[in-house]
C-alpha cells in the first residue's frame, strides 16, 4: 500500500465519524474506504473489487457508478447557475418537476429538499398545517406502520416502526401512532385466507381508537424496504385506500427506496393501483450523484395552501436551503433520461424475477432460508433456525453471512439494528443495470456462503 493510502486511512480513523458504526473496532482493524466505482462494481483503498448488490450501501446508486453524463450535466449547470433559494424557480427545477409528474398520473406539484428524511418532514408539516387551517388543529395525528422506516430525524423516527432504530432517541414528537405490520410470513392471525384485508383493518382499528376526527394522514412504504423487504399481501392496498377515503385520511406513500424504477415500475405504488395524496422521493431521484428529494402532491393538496397574497398564514411556510442547489434537478433530469433510454425499469422487472427465481431455488436447498420475497431489484432473504417455528436467526448470523459475502467480492445489505428480534433478513438491492452474468455471481456467491456456513 502506498504512503498516500496509509495517510488517508489514518485521517479517516482519527477524524471521520462513520454512520451506523461502532468505532472501537477500528483500533484493531482499518476502516473501509471506497475509492472508485464503475457500473455495478466498487473498489476499496486496498484494491479489492466488489460487486455492489446494495447500490451504494443504502440502496441509492440506481443507474450505477461512473456515469460521466450525469457529472457533466451537474458541472454545466453549476457553471451556469449553481444556486438560488427555492423562493424562486430555476430552469432544471421546472424541467425536472414536469418530467417527474409525467410519470405520476394524478400527482402535480413537486416540493424540493435534500434527503428522504427531509422530504417526509415536509409532508408531516403539510398535514399539520392543513389540520390547523381546515380542522381547527384537531386532525393532526399521523399513523405509521410497524416495520416501516421513514428517516433519521426526530420527527421521521417518530413515524418509524423499528424499535431499535428509535432506542435512546426519545421522547418523540407527539401525534404519531403505530399500527401493525402486513408481513404475511409472520401473520398475526395464523393461517387465514384473507390476510391482506385483516392486516389493512388494523389501520381502521387505529383510526377508530384515536378518533377519526383526529387523524390527518397515514404514511406507508408501498413495499417495506429496510424493515425486511415486505411485499403487501393480496387485498391489502384496496382496503387501505377504502379506509382512508372513508375516514378522510390523507394517504402518504414513502417511495424513498422504491421510486424511480427500482421495483420494476416507475414507482412502487403503481404495482398496486394506489392513488396517493402525497409521495416522497429521494435516493434514486438522481442515483445519489447529487443531493435531492421531492415531496410530490396532488393539486387538491396544493390548493389547500392558496389564498390572498396578503394572508401570511395560508401558504406553506417552509424552506430547505439546499433545495435551491441546481445540481440536484440537473442530475435528476439526466438520471431519468438514462433510465428511459436504457430501459432500466424493464430491466429491474426482468432481472428481479430472475434473481427471485434463483433465490427460491436456494431456499429449496438451504433450510436456513425461511422466506424469499420482493419486487423487481428489491429482494429479501429471511433467515430462520427452524422453518416450522419460523424462529429468526440472531443478528450475528446475518452479519456473518454478509461478511462472508464481502470476502468473496459481494456486498449485500441486511436488517441492521432495527428490531429486537427480527434483524434476520438479508437484502439485495443491486444497481438497475444488473446483467444476468452479475445476477449469477450474486446467486453463486450466496450458494457458496450458505454451503460453507457453520453456526
Amino acid at each position: 500500500m502506498s504512503v498516500v493510502d496509509n495517510k488517508t486511512i489514518e485521517q479517516d480513523r482519527k477524524h471521520v465519524w462513520h454512520h451506523l458504526s461502532q468505532h472501537s473496532v477500528l483500533k484493531s482493524q482499518d476502516p473501509m474506504i471506497m475509492v472508485k466505482g464503475e457500473g455495478s462494481r466498487v473498489w476499496d483503498i486496498k484494491g479489492n473489487s466488489y460487486l455492489d448488490a446494495s447500490a451504494g450501501g443504502v440502496w441509492c446508486v440506481n443507474v450505477g457508478y461512473g456515469r460521466t453524463s450525469i457529472a457533466d450535466a451537474i458541472r454545466d449547470q453549476l457553471c451556469e447557475l449553481n444556486y438560488f433559494a427555492g423562493t424562486a424557480g430555476t430552469i432544471p427545477g421546472a424541467k425536472f418537476a414536469e418530467k417527474l409528474v409525467s410519470k405520476m398520473p394524478s400527482m402535480s406539484r413537486v416540493y424540493y429538499a435534500s434527503s428522504g428524511s427531509e422530504a417526509n418532514e415536509k409532508a408531516f408539516k403539510i398535514v399539520r398545517q392543513i389540520s390547523h387551517k381546515k380542522y381547527g388543529g384537531k386532525k393532526y395525528k399521523i399513523l405509521y406502520r410497524e416495520r416501516d422506516y421513514h428517516g433519521s430525524t426526530i420527527a421521521a423516527l417518530s413515524a418509524t416502526g423499528q424499535e431499535e432504530r428509535r432506542e435512546q432517541y426519545g421522547p418523540f414528537v407527539p401525534g404519531f401512532v403505530e399500527f401493525p405490520h402486513c408481513c404475511e410470513y409472520r401473520s398475526q392471525f395464523g393461517e387465514v385466507d384473507n390476510y391482506g384485508e385483516l392486516a389493512a383493518l388494523e389501520l381502521e382499528k387505529a383510526i377508530l381508537r384515536e378518533g377519526a376526527d383526529t387523524v390527518g394522514a397515514v404514511i406507508l412504504e408501498p413495499i417495506t424496504a429496510g424493515g425486511g423487504v415486505i411485499t403487501p399481501p393480496e387485498g391489502y392496498w384496496p382496503k387501505v385506500m377504502e379506509i382512508c377515503k372513508q375516514y378522510n385520511v390523507l394517504l402518504h406513500i414513502d417511495e424513498v427506496v422504491c421510486g424511480l424504477g427500482r421495483t420494476g415500475e416507475w414507482f412502487g405504488y403503481q404495482h398496486y393501483g394506489i392513488k396517493p395524496d402525497i409521495v416522497t422521493l429521494a435516493k434514486g431521484v438522481a442515483s445519489s450523484y447529487a443531493a435531492i428529494s421531492c415531496t410530490v402532491t396532488t393539486e387538491e393538496v396544493f390548493n389547500e395552501f392558496l389564498g390572498e397574497g396578503t394572508d401570511k398564514d395560508v401558504y406553506f411556510r417552509d424552506i430547505s436551503t439546499y433545495a435551491g442547489c441546481t445540481g440536484g434537478p440537473a442530475a435528476a433530469i439526466e438520471n431519468m433520461r438514462i433510465i428511459e433510454d436504457e430501459g432500466l425499469v424493464e430491466n429491474s422487472a426482468v432481472m428481479g424475477k430472475y434473481l427471485l427465481d434463483g433465490l427460491s431455488n436456494l431456499k429449496e436447498k438451504f433450510d436456513i432460508i425461511g422466506d424469499v420475497r420482493g419486487k423487481g431489484l428489491l429482494l429479501g432473504i429471511e433467515l430462520v433456525t427452524d422453518r416450522q417455528e419460523k424462529t429468526p436467526v440472531l443478528e450475528q448470523v446475518a452479519m456473518k453471512i454478509a461478511s462472508m459475502c464481502m470476502q468473496k467480492g459481494l456486498i449485500i445489505g441486511r436488517t441492521n439494528r432495527s428490531f429486537e428480534k427480527l434483524n434476520n433478513t438479508l437484502c439485495l438491492c443491486p444497481v438497475m443495470t444488473l446483467t444476468q452474468t452479475e445476477a449469477d455471481f450474486i446467486l453463486s456467491t450466496l450458494d457458496a456462503v450458505f454451503s460453507e456456513l457453520t453456526l
